[in-house]
């Protein structure tokens, strides 16, 4: 299934554990909708927020009612969902094991994307670990990310060199050369990703599982003086890919239910919480989509890749659905909201028949038709 992990990483002190307890906070909250039966202490999972899910609720409702005898519809609703990971900060002399940081790297190799948190705050109480100022902290934690690639890439060039004299054949040869590459771009302070990699070494350079090649996202840890005022002098959002939150500000948040937090962020001046910007920035970098379905029994998000076909959409719900896939029934979430009604949008002919070769796009609700 495609789904979204994140790994929470950055110095001691710099607000991982106030942002993960917001997010804890957060599941606590909605435990209920997710399909998991026990969550790793150190995971937080979370809903996407999604403001389409409460449309399609008053849809269904209009074309079934809203049910009896204690049996509600629909019956269950179930966002999409992230994972986001708790990682032990980082020190320097990580990559060579100072501070467990073995340990921690390797945690951080599972994740699909990394959202480093930077302190961007002055509090006399709050101890700097280590860390200067934004840019010194976020060139620090790099620079460990970077070594350790070195290290792994060293390791596996090894291997590769024994491989290409045993079996001299072209996937092996693509692979040695990208990794070299890769490694001589490392040595000079570049991330494989920004290394600008041709479509071939890119498939070679997977297998690799490097640590800069993920997508990251930079956390600008700020105060809520700064939010209030954008007087904190100790920030820089001219990082790329960053975002500014307030890890105080949204674990307080995550106590307040649904209206009392839509009030506080009006107050501010702030139209979406932290916590849904990293997610939403998340998907972004990873080229996720969300698709819809929407029935008397449940109204549901799920993810998928942007490009997807609707066989493979099919997929995430069963495999199932994707080997007996026969059409799919798509609508525009944007043109079912104007009808208001699934049953009124079939009678106009707004529903399409979709086949194999439809590829899918964010916000289409669907129904998949299937035979096994």
């Amino acid at each position: 299934m495609s789904s979204l992990s994140i790994g929470i990483v950055g110095l001691p002190n710099v607000g991982k554990s106030t942002l993960f307890n917001a997010l804890l906070k957060r599941q606590a909250a909605l435990a209920a909708n997710y399909p998991f039966a026990t969550i790793e202490p150190n995971v937080g999972v979370v809903d996407v927020p999604d403001h389409r899910l409460d449309e399609l609720c008053k849809i269904v409702i209009t074309d079934y009612g809203r049910g009896s005898e204690g049996r509600e519809i629909p019956e269950k609703v179930t966002p999409a969902v992230v994972k986001f990971y708790d990682i032990a900060g980082l020190v320097k002399g990580a990559s060579k094991g100072e501070g467990l940081g073995n340990a921690f790297l390797g945690h951080i190799r599972e994740v699909n994307a990394i959202a480093h948190v930077v302190r961007s705050f002055e509090d006399e109480n709050v101890v700097r670990a280590g860390s200067v100022d934004p840019i010194s902290d976020k060139e620090t934690v790099n620079t460990e990310l970077i070594l350790a690639d070195i290290q792994s890439l060293e390791n596996t060039i090894g291997k590769l060199e024994k491989d290409i004299r045993g079996k001299p054949e072209k996937e092996a040869k693509i692979k040695y050369e990208t990794a070299k590459k890769i490694l001589e771009k490392l040595n000079q302070g570049i991330f494989a990703k920004d290394i600008g990699l041709e479509e071939e070494e890119l498939e070679a350079s997977k297998d690799l599982n490097l640590l800069t090649q993920k997508p990251q996202i930079y956390v600008l840890n700020v105060s809520e003086d700064y939010l209030s005022n954008k007087n904190d002098q100790n920030i820089d959002e001219n990082i790329k890919d960053s975002i500014v939150i307030c890890a105080k500000l949204e674990s307080e948040l995550a106590d307040f239910d649904k209206n009392e937090r839509e009030n506080y962020l009006k107050e501010l001046g702030i139209e979406y919480s932290g916590l849904d910007r990293l997610i939403k920035k998340g998907y972004e970098m990873l080229g996720l989509e969300t698709f819809l379905t929407a029935g008397p029994k449940e109204v549901r998000a799920w993810t998928i890749k942007k490009g997807s076909k609707a066989p493979q959409a099919a997929g995430e719900i069963h495999t199932d659905f994707e080997r007996g896939f026969i059409s799919a029934e798509v609508i525009n979430f944007n043109t079912l909201l104007e009808i208001g009604s699934m049953k009124k949008a079939k009678e106009k002919g707004l529903i399409r028949l979709e086949g194999k070769n439809y590829v899918m796009q964010d916000g289409d609700v669907v129904l998949f038709r299937f035979s096994v």
